[in-house]
């Protein structure tokens, strides 16, 4: 195939081929659930890695990855299949038919390392070392539902992958992600096989998505002029966040002990403060603890520096959504590396009045009472809600002043080797952005340090960066 021109000027497609498992599926078709359905009108996935560039030739390491791409499939068969859609019931399918898996090679050596890893913006031409661009995930009926690019850069090696949003989420993506660089590493014995039980599946559903014709589109304007930034939080930065939020966390009811004292003892002799603890309940004294974790602490920094630079009406009411794991809510217990979609989302409410003035504690306990709360009958109340109404995911800030957090920094995104090395940074595409999108990775140095990336609008974006109260925090 001739050289052609890919998202960016600067990258360069040299060849595109389909790879095929390298052992028949004899999987059945997988319906889609009530969690994978909503995300028919999202993008792609598009995320992926920065190595360095391994000692071996170009050849090589293509003839390493297609290979290995090729074994991967055979244990994630899904995603060489295609979407289906049932004639008659209007029940969605992933056919694991063995139709492939696009496998592309670019080129952009005009690009280095150091222009990747020394800026905190997004640059544009990080959206070419992506394929599917702004492709809807609908779409894969007739589209590829995974494509991987591996982009050759001046003195780097970028593997970038798009995966259909219906068909995975960040654990399934992540798994599949890692099994590839564990299969071309030569591991024998994956550790973290995929799951693709259907059967007793809370989030399976018999009700029907009534779909328009030719699909649906995404809920947001995809044509909005945004800013991008990644904002990195070291881990100390990040603990003293926490400590702040928390430093009323612990609450003593009763009399004759000091809860100062008696803190301090314990955080240099948690034996004493176990038998302390004893002895006040035996009292009477009842203490309440509730702590407050280090991610829920920045997501209410993020949620009040937003929308201080939005300038918003007191009166209005802001949302902050989270994304959350469902397979070990439920009960009995999901496998951990259940394949699809096992995330809903958690809409936390304030006026930007409360947002701006309360304490930052406060914010952080909004969050973290409704995560605390996400048990197992709110994820079946929610597929139930869902059954009355079946809908696609309404993404985006429709009414300016909603924020989404996705991805999560527990994701295991630099635990990958395809056999020269780990990654070095991690990047996404342009898909499913939009104004107050926000995805977090965790920091490289894997020591609890996170990287939020950020879009916003231009004006807020500029407002966020000469908010001190935010900035303090951020890593230069």
């Amino acid at each position: 195939m001739p050289a052609a021109p890919l998202n960016s000027s600067l990258v360069t497609l040299l060849s595109k081929c389909t790879v095929v498992p390298d052992q028949k599926s004899t999987m059945p078709d997988l319906k889609l659930s009530a969690s994978d359905l909503p995300m028919l009108s999202c993008h792609y996935i598009q995320k992926g890695a920065l190595f360095s560039r391994p000692d071996f030739p170009s050849a090589s390491l293509l003839l390493l990855l297609q290979s290995s791409l090729a074994h991967t499939l055979s244990l994630f068969p899904p995603l060489a299949g295609r979407l289906s859609t049932d004639p008659d019931t209007h029940h969605v399918y992933i056919a694991c038919n063995d139709a492939g898996a696009d496998f592309i090679h670019a080129a952009a050596p005009q690009i280095s390392l150091s222009q990747i890893l020394g800026s905190v913006r997004g640059p544009d031409f990080v959206n070419g070392f992506f394929s599917h661009d702004r492709t809807v995930s609908y779409q894969g009926h007739h589209r590829p539902i995974l494509a991987v690019q591996v982009t050759e850069l001046a003195d780097a090696v970028f593997i970038g992958c798009s995966v259909n949003h219906s068909v995975t989420d960040g654990t399934s993506f992540w798994n599949f992600f890692n099994t590839f660089a564990q299969v071309a590493r030569g591991v024998k014995r994956i550790p973290c096989l995929p799951d693709f039980t259907r059967d007793g599946c809370p989030l399976m559903s018999s009700a029907v998505l009534r779909l328009p014709e030719g699909g649906p589109r995404v809920t947001f304007d995809e044509t909005a002029p945004l800013s991008e930034r990644i904002f990195s939080f070291t881990r100390e930065s990040v603990l003293k966040l926490k400590a702040i939020v928390n430093k009323d966390n612990a609450k003593w009811v009763g009399s004759g002990f000091d809860p100062v004292e008696l803190m301090g003892k314990q955080s240099n002799d948690p034996f004493y403060y176990s038998n302390q603890q004893k002895k006040m309940l035996s009292n009477g004294v009842v203490l309440q603890e509730k702590e407050i974790s280090s991610f829920q602490s920045l997501c209410a920094l993020v949620w009040r520096a937003v929308t201080r630079a939005r300038n918003l009406s007191p009166s209005k009411t802001t949302t902050f959504r989270m994304a959350v794991n469902c397979r070990h809510r439920v009960s009995p217990k999901m496998d951990p590396m259940y394949f699809g979609n096992a995330i809903q989302s958690i809409p936390s409410y304030a006026t930007a009045g409360d947002v701006a003035s309360r304490e930052l504690r406060w914010l952080a306990e909004r969050l973290n009472e409704n995560v605390s709360a996400y048990d197992d009958a709110k994820v079946r109340s929610v597929v139930s809600e869902w059954e009355a109404s079946p809908r696609c995911f309404p993404l985006g800030n429709l009414d300016g002043a909603s924020m989404t957090m996705g991805s999560s920094p527990r994701f295991p995104m630099y635990d990958n080797d395809f056999g020269w090395g780990r990654p070095l940074a991690v990047r996404s595409g342009k898909a499913n952005k939009f104004d107050g999108k926000m995805s977090a990775f965790p920091g490289r140095d894997g020591s609890g340090s996170v990287d939020l990336e950020i879009v916003l609008s231009p004006e807020t974006m500029d407002a966020i960066e000469s908010d001190r109260e935010f900035m303090q925090y951020v890593s230069s």
